[in-house]
């Protein structure tokens, strides 16, 4: 993967991926989209970091993830539950992200009061806020995100992604969206690729 590579769409419907290679271009900003369930989640814990190839390796800007410390690469799950300590009160959650930017929390409405309340106390779309701040907050150069809006409501989709593009633009981050919506896909994505067309060891 590299910095310099922005959004561009894959489309995924049956055979896995091997030996390929995400590399920069002049495409500017970035996503990636990938049209079934298992595949694609794999693809995205791959390039998080969360799990190791069986053979090559991931890296970034030809390096390997780091691991320790806050990962360069941030993924965002579809289940907000799932990815956040049901014991910490939710201005730790955003603290993980090792700052707190007051900006973020206004553009996401994450009211003050909810920061003293733990997760149990807020509804789904509330807590994806969270999550989605807190990995916009890491200084990430790429975010992985895994159907982040499925569960949401449209007005709340809407929000979301104006933030998250807004910021991956400023920034020039890199984004990888996995999601199933191809309105979505062709809203905040600007080239499309089908995996399947792809030979081994191909550029992306």
């Amino acid at each position: 993967m590299s910095k310099k590579q922005k959004w561009f769409t894959l489309y995924e419907e049956s055979a896995a991926a091997s030996n390929l290679s995400i590399a920069g271009g002049a495409v500017k900003l970035a996503a990636l989209l990938l049209m079934i369930a298992a595949i694609p989640c794999t693809l995205a814990l791959l390039l998080a970091g969360y799990l190791q190839p069986t053979e090559g390796q991931i890296l970034l800007d030809g390096r390997p993830l780091p691991r320790k410390g806050i990962c360069p690469v941030q993924l965002i799950y579809q289940h907000p539950e799932k990815a956040i300590n049901p014991r910490w009160r939710l201005r730790q959650v955003l603290e993980e992200s090792g700052q707190l930017r007051e900006d973020m929390l206004g553009a996401f409405g994450i009211e003050r009061a909810w920061l003293d309340r733990f997760p149990r106390e807020l509804s789904g779309g509330e807590l994806q806020r969270f999550c989605v701040a807190r990995a916009l907050m890491s200084g990430a150069d790429f975010l992985i995100c895994d159907e982040i809006s499925t569960m949401l409501d449209v007005i709340t989709q809407a929000q979301i992604w104006d933030v998250v593009l807004a910021e991956a633009a400023r920034r020039d981050m890199g984004l990888i969206a996995v999601t199933h919506n191809r309105h979505l896909a062709d809203r905040i994505c600007t080239r499309g690729l089908d995996l399947r067309s792809l030979g081994a060891g191909e550029d992306l």
